[in-house]
């Protein structure tokens, strides 16, 4: 999700970036440190499910729940903690009326984890299912 927000929201947007209460060339670092990050942690993940993959113990429905929540959350967190408690940045400047951008920021990482935790139920269900020799 970070990803996704940096590559829409501060670079084809130009909406915000990751820290705006200073210049725009900080504004710009903080941009290139957050891309930086997520990039690694990005790889990083890569590389565990290649992992997971290559010794059998990858489950799809469960990483796919894991995606969501993980990619909800960091929605979540942004919205609300970034956005409002820190201050670090708003969704979008030079707009009276920042409420319908933050209800749909934190709304859209709501409907992500909602999503994600269905998969969970699932896949959980499916797992169930097939320890007890119904799958």
């Amino acid at each position: 999700m970070a990803a996704i927000d940096e590559i829409v929201f501060h670079q084809i947007l130009a909406w915000h970036h990751f820290y705006d209460r200073s210049t725009p060339q900080v504004g710009l670092m903080s941009d290139g440190l957050l891309h930086a990050a997520e990039l690694v942690m990005l790889v990083a993940g890569i590389f565990l499910l290649t992992d997971l993959a290559r010794s059998g113990r990858l489950a799809a429905g469960h990483t796919w729940a894991g995606f969501l929540l993980g990619a909800g959350g960091f929605q979540v967190f942004d919205g609300v903690v970034n956005h409002k408690v820190l201050r670090l940045h708003q969704v979008r400047y030079d707009v009276e009326n920042l409420m319908p951008y933050d209800l749909a920021w934190v709304g859209a990482g709501l409907l992500v984890i909602a999503v994600g935790l269905l998969v969970l139920w699932r896949a959980q269900r499916g797992r169930r299912s097939v320890a007890e020799g119904r799958g």
